[in-house]
Parts: structure tokens; sequence; C-alpha cells
């Protein structure tokens, strides 16, 4: 271990990588660019209101978001939407990863299993909501984006009030510092939790006479259980993680308790959609495939991931202080390098590419599935378009089953590939450690959610 160390100072040498709390001048520039648009914006709704808000943001974002909040549901998205978000995320990729290592936010395998639990939250309150189980003054907050922003700021809460009621006691390892840090959390989680309840489920009951509440106080009690289970489990684990973890696992099990309330004893729906009944086939293609093609993965890369661990390394990520440009141009130099020999195959069995991998194939085959078997339609301007060559395709080789989304299909195939070779090839420094966890987050929330989403309504048929 002393030579890799020696080694490591010979890289680094007087060309150290900047330290993590400071920021790079990218970084300030895309800082103060987001707080000059936001108040430019800010600003221009009350200066320039026909401007900003009735010829720009409530035809391109408002109005969509309230026509799919509304009876009908399922407003297209349209190229300018498409590309304010887009934009948008990656802005936010940026900007966030920089306010994240500064305020030293774990960036490690349990941050991104529990950033999981609130990606999955996501798609189970858009199915109730496609299910029209929420009141018509409330369902625009489950629409994307809105729905993305919402849940963040339960996400800010939760994480802020976890890291300050216990992060004090979570580097004395004892039981007496562990009895404080569940002391502190599980009673301010639990008064999360059930505001939660309170604010978003309990307007609702009351619009479906027809509705049973067997699943869903069964769901309350299963919430609450998942919620204590969790904090004692992650024993060891940072506060912040922890709450994010617990909280947003419990949110998820408290809806989709309401799923099966749905399925058994289905509520009026305001467009008239009947569940005529309940299908499970779907559940064996679109978790199935992607599951099995995940578990060959892990299979492969799972030893090499197990002695990186051991070496005390983290797969894909440079040790301390060194640049990129001084590792790569050491040369052969790092060829024995735990991180250089072992970090290929580790990514392949690491949950940041498995969650990635996924949920882009959950997508894929949720879409097709949906599509070609169910009559569903696709929302997306880029997805749509995929499938309509896939349709011309279809048409060319007389082929007359389906509308094409096997193309769709293929190509998330290609991407997720596409990404899974960049992901394992790419070194990154520490001070970025941050940038590939939401990157990761970033395509969980375009892949794995809308893919569960899609699921869950073929199951509901809604």
């Amino acid at each position: 271990m002393s030579s890799l160390k020696e080694l490591e100072e010979q890289i680094v040498g007087d060309d150290p990588a900047l330290p993590c709390e400071e920021y790079s001048p990218l970084e300030k520039t895309a800082l103060w660019l987001t707080l000059l648009t936001f108040g430019a914006v800010f600003v221009g709704f009350f200066v320039a209101n026909d401007v900003i808000w009735t010829d720009g943001l409530k035809p391109v974002v408002w109005d969509p978001i309230m026509e799919d909040a509304g009876s009908a549901g399922d407003a297209d998205y349209n190229p300018m939407n498409t590309l304010l978000y887009t934009f948008s995320m990656l802005g936010s990729v940026v900007v966030l990863q920089a306010v994240f290592r500064k305020m030293n936010v774990p960036a490690d395998n349990r941050m991104l299993i529990a950033l999981l639990a609130w990606v999955c939250l996501a798609p189970v309150l858009r199915v109730l909501e496609d299910a029209d189980f929420f009141s018509s003054q409330m369902d625009w907050l489950f629409i994307s984006p809105i729905i993305h922003l919402h849940l963040a700021a339960w996400l800010v809460l939760i994480a802020a009030v976890s890291h300050y009621v216990a992060s004090q006691w979570e580097d004395v390892h004892t039981d007496k510092s562990e009895n404080k840090i569940r002391r502190s959390m599980i009673p301010i989680l639990s008064i999360a939790l059930f505001f939660h309840w309170s604010f978003l489920y309990q307007p609702a009951y009351s619009n479906h006479d027809s509705m049973g509440m067997l699943w869903v106080w069964l769901g309350v009690f299963a919430s609450y259980a998942v919620l204590y289970s969790i904090l004692i489990k992650t024993r060891g684990w940072p506060a912040i993680t922890r709450g994010l973890l617990s909280f947003g696992s419990a949110a998820s099990t408290l809806g989709l308790f309401h799923w099966f309330q749905f399925l058994s004893t289905p509520w009026a729906q305001e467009s008239s959609r009947v569940s005529e009944s309940i299908e499970w086939w779907p559940l064996l293609v679109v978790l199935g495939i992607p599951g099995i093609v995940c578990y060959a993965m892990y299979r492969f890369g799972r030893d090499d991931a197990l002695q990186m661990k051991l070496t005390g390394y983290e797969a894909g990520v440079l040790p301390d202080r060194i640049r990129i440009k001084s590792w790569e141009d050491y040369g052969d130099g790092i060829e024995n390098h735990p991180v250089e020999m072992l970090s290929r195959r580790a990514l392949l069995a690491s949950p940041m590419v498995l969650a990635m991998v996924f949920g882009q194939l959950c997508d894929g085959f949720a879409t097709m599935v949906g599509i070609d078997f169910f009559g569903y339609g696709e929302k997306h301007v880029v997805s749509n378009q995929v499938i309509v060559y896939g349709g011309e395709i279809n048409s060319m080789l007389g082929i007359n089953f389906g509308e094409g989304a096997w193309l769709f299909v293929l190509v998330k195939a290609v991407l997720i590939a596409a990404i899974t070779m960049m992901f394992i090839e790419m070194k990154v420094e520490k001070r970025q450690r941050h940038i590939r966890i939401l990157i990761v987050l970033a395509v969980l929330i375009v892949g794995l959610a809308p893919g569960l989403r899609d699921i869950g309504r073929l199951m509901l048929g809604v």
C-alpha cells in the first residue's frame, strides 16, 4: 500500500486537483448564470408579464401541465418544453453537484440507493393521478415536471431535518449514540410521514364514495413498519442517507398500497375509464428481462467490485488530489493501480450502472408492451418519432402487428449500452463524484420513472 501512496504522490506532482470545497471557474459561471436567470424571470413576472408568462411559460409549460391534469389526461410534450426540460436538467446537474460537494453531501452507493426510493415514489404517485385518485385541485402536483419539483421539496426537507437532528452523533459508533440517533429521527420522520399522508392522500378519500379502506390502512401501518425497519437496519450510515432512504421507501410503500386498494375496489374516474381486468404478464417482460440482464452484469463484475472494496478505493474514482490529465499522462505506470485494473468490471456490478441499465430497459419494454399490446400512445416528441420510424419499417416488411415500438426498445438498448461503456471507461476526480450520482439520477428520472409508471398503468388498466 505504501508503494501505491508513493505512486500517487508522484502522479499528483506540482499540479494537484482543486480541493473539494472550492468551485471551479465553470461552476462559478454556472452558479451566477443560474442566479441571474432566476432573478430575471422573477423580475419579468412583474415588469414584463405578457412576455415571460402569457406568451412564454404559460403556453409552453403550464397549459400542457393543466391539460395533462384534466379528465382527458396525457397531454403530449412539444419541442419547446422538451428542449427547456432537457437543458434545465443538464444545468441542474452542473449546479447541484457543485453545491452538494460544497455542502459535503454523501455521494456513494448508499446515497444512490436512497435516491432510488424517491425515483420510485414519483411513478407511484403519478399512476394514482392517472387513476384519477387525487382531487382536481391537487392533481397538477403530480404532473411532470411539477411532480419532480414537488418531490424535490420533500426530499430537501427530509434531508435537512435528518442531518440537523442526528448528524452530531453519526461519527460515534456506539450503542449510546445510535440510540440518540433513533430517538431523534424516528419521531420527526414519523410526523413527516403522517403529514405526507394527510396532505396528499386524505383529501382524496371523500371524493371516492365507493372506495374501500382496507388496503389503505394496511398501507399506513406497512409504511411505518418500513420507516422503522430501515432506520434500524442502516446503522452506521450517514443521518441524511438514512432519513432519505427510510422516508422515501415508506412513502413509496404508502402509495403502492393505494394501488392495491384500486385493484380491490376501483373508484370512479373522471375520464370514465373502467378497469376490466388485471394483467400480470407485462411484469415478466418489463421487469424480468432487464432483471436478467442486470443479474448477468452483476455476476460478471462482482469479484472485481469486492476486490476494489477491499483495497479501499472506489471504482472509477481517482485517488485524492490527482487530476484526470495527470493520471492519463502517467502512462504505463498506472497499469497495476487498483483503480485502473479493477474499475471497469467493478462498475458493471455497481448500483449506479445497474440502476441505469435496468431503468432504461424497463422504460423501453414498458413502452413496447403498452403501445403494441394495449393501445397506449407515446407523449414524448423524440420517442414518438422513433416509434413512427419503426412503424414505417414494419410497413416495408409487411408486418401488420404493432405500431413499431420494437425500434424504441432497440434504440434504448443501444443507448444504454453506449452510456454503460462510457461509464466503465470514464475516470473522475474525487471532487467529481457528485456529478456521477446526479447524471445517474437524471438517467433514472427519464428512464426508470416512466418505465415504472407505464407498468403501473398497465396493471391497473388506467
